[in-house]
């Protein structure tokens, strides 16, 4: 049972938005997901946003602090704190997490976890609905091999990650710990030592994720790999094994089927109106899988308020672009809004018989 629907989607969960924007209603997106910063510590081999150059840019926090209150009020109700970058390269990733909170959004943070340090955990954890740390190897040589990174920051990451639960147990904040491993050939061997390792410290979850091609990035070494022909049945008899009442195992088996069949049950994007992307320079993007391509480009919060971009011309002619020409059988595989729209797919498309439920 995956109880955070980390394989799945929760929009369900959102039925008078869905019901507003089948009355064709202007909609204001329930999740963004936002970079504090382009740059990053890490060179993963793995990386779909290699094509953004690792930028040291940043968001400014007291714009962020605005627009996320803006946000709010519009009816935004969760941003994830990740994108292009390490979002912990940010000089006040931890008050950014507070300003969301305040702002009356739900907070989460994706992190490669080294630089979440003590200083951080504190002022984390009491505001985040969760952080989850991108790990992906239990030995160090693999995971310098992976991620492009010292193999001494395996054991900062486990330690960062082990302190985080000890804070979050003492005060008693509500924040979910996770632990993740993106499958590749060369740490197959290595994902149950992983898994172990993250019930011993404290995590409440472990995800086991298959790769996915980005369209856009330079890195090509992975698009081949499959999951079928592998040993996943291994794998996940032996991950069952380690779940507890505390601690969930999601191996992600209905996105590794999708990413090998490679198809779609759905001809149009139609996620779009409820997630945003905000880069490291404050543009807002209708899809990460586009970043770059002007035709996804809504604005910049820099110039423009939220609202006022969300309104604007410039994303009325991108949603209709992407309703009438964009070929979804060409956009990435396993992307972040595949799950929902293959449900808002079902509800433009319903099969016959609906009434016998």
């Amino acid at each position: 049972m995956d109880k955070f629907k980390i394989d799945s989607h929760k929009l369900a969960y959102h039925v008078s938005r869905v019901h507003d924007w089948m009355r064709g209603e202007r909609i204001y997106p329930i999740y963004a997901e936002i970079s504090p910063t382009g740059a990053c510590n890490h060179r993963c081999v793995y990386c779909g946003l290699d094509f953004m150059d690792y930028r040291p840019r940043q968001l400014d926090t007291g714009l962020l602090k605005t627009r996320l209150s803006e946000m709010s009020k519009l009816g935004v109700k969760s941003v994830m704190f990740a994108g292009e970058g390490e979002p912990f390269l940010h000089k006040d990733m931890t008050r950014l997490v507070r300003c969301a909170k305040d702002a009356g959004l739900s907070a989460a943070v994706t992190t490669n976890g080294v630089l979440f340090g003590k200083e951080d955990a504190e002022g984390v954890l009491e505001a985040a609905d969760w952080v989850k740390a991108s790990v992906d190897a239990a030995m160090p040589q693999t995971y310098a091999k992976i991620h492009g990174a010292d193999p001494g920051d395996l054991d900062r990451v486990i330690e960062n990650m082990s302190y985080a639960a000890k804070v979050r147990d003492r005060n008693g904040y509500d924040c979910a710990l996770g632990i993740q491993l993106l499958l590749l050939p060369e740490n197959r061997g290595e994902v149950t030592a992983l898994a172990r390792r993250a019930r011993e410290i404290g995590m409440d979850y472990f995800v086991v994720k298959p790769y996915s091609q980005h369209p856009q990035s330079r890195t090509r070494q992975y698009d081949s790999v499959r999951y079928a022909d592998g040993d996943e049945q291994r794998l996940t008899e032996e991950l069952e094994t380690l779940k507890t009442a505390k601690f969930d195992i999601i191996f992600r088996k209905r996105a590794m089927e999708k990413w090998d069949e490679g198809t779609r049950t759905y001809e149009h994007c139609r996620a779009l109106p409820f997630w945003s992307y905000i880069d490291a320079g404050g543009e807002v993007w209708g899809c990460s899988v586009y970043l770059g391509d002007e035709r996804f480009l809504y604005g910049n919060i820099n110039d423009n308020t939220f609202q006022e971009i969300w309104e604007g011309e410039k994303r009325q002619r991108s949603l209709q672009w992407v309703e009438n020409d964009l070929d979804a059988a060409k956009c990435r595989v396993n992307c972040r809004m595949d799950e929902i729209n293959r449900y808002l797919w079902e509800i433009k498309n319903p099969p016959k018989h609906v009434n016998f439920i």
